[in-house]
């Protein structure tokens, strides 16, 4: 997804969820905020930020709040963004197999999920969620409670026992993500409704994205924990420990299949 006509400035002042205050080159200027969410720990004093000027007199705020600069990493806060990039990727990847439909706002039940798709053989609902929320590399979502999201989450449950395949997008509107977890402390019941609904078989996936300040590309798969995030961080300090002190065994070095075999065997004996 590409942008055009962006200019950077400094964040000032949000005096409510659709507005805030920046400076552009010493002017003070009235940006529209699309992302609607909290954001409180991106919009910070006098962070640096990229805005998307408007060519149409029509509007009553010339410029759109895109991307943030946040301890070096740029996050791109556009709402509009997530359902783009998706669009993209489905269009020009085909990673459910040849195209044969792709509707955007298609209803079912009582919401209206982002995405219905049909290719040969699946017809599927797809919904999308931008993500924003980081710390120290793990992202997550919601920044605020959103019972609008569980009940979307609910429906696809519905989607999956009539027939149809479901999977929820979350993207990441940022790069080197190291994992995506709900946020249960903002909305338990959110992340419940996730756990469930993957139990159910909806499918839930994580894409972390190349952001630039005019443009943004969904790029790679990230891990997502849904159980308990203290069994998942602890997998790679124990693989990093074990390749620093692991013991030289006889069985370890060889690929001869029945010495492995046999060294089971004495291994389960003993």
């Amino acid at each position: 997804m590409q942008y055009e006509r962006i200019y950077e400035g400094v964040f000032l002042e949000r005096p409510n969820r659709f507005i805030a205050y920046i400076e552009i080159d010493g002017q003070v200027e009235t940006v529209h905020v699309k992302n609607t969410g909290r954001c409180k720990e991106l919009l910070t004093d006098r962070a640096t930020i990229y805005v998307q000027h408007h060519d149409d007199d029509k509007r009553k705020t010339k410029y759109s709040l895109i991307a943030v600069e946040k301890d070096n990493l740029l996050i791109n806060m556009d709402s509009q963004a997530p359902n783009k990039v998706v669009g993209e990727w489905i269009k020009e990847q085909e990673p459910f197999g040849e195209v044969k439909l792709l509707k955007p706002e298609c209803k079912y039940g009582n919401s209206r999920f982002d995405f219905y798709l049909e290719t040969a053989t699946d017809k599927m609902f797809i919904e999308v969620k931008g993500v924003t929320l980081e710390e120290d590399g793990v992202v997550r979502f919601p920044d605020a409670p959103t019972e609008r999201g569980v009940k979307h989450v609910e429906e696809l449950i519905e989607a999956v026992k009539t027939g149809y395949e479901a999977y929820i997008f979350f993207v990441i509107q940022m790069k080197d993500a190291i994992y995506f977890a709900p946020n249960m402390k903002t909305h338990a019941a959110f992340g419940e409704a996730l756990r469930n609904a993957s139990r159910a078989g909806v499918n839930v996936l994580a894409y972390e994205c190349q952001v630039e300040k005019d443009s943004i590309k969904m790029t790679k798969e990230v891990p997502v924990v849904l159980g308990h995030e203290g069994l998942y961080r602890m997998a790679e300090p124990l693989v990093d420990w074990y390749r620093k002190n692991k013991r030289e065994l006889p069985w370890r070095d060889i690929k001869d299949p029945y010495r492995i075999w046999v060294s089971e065997i004495m291994l389960q004996q003993t």
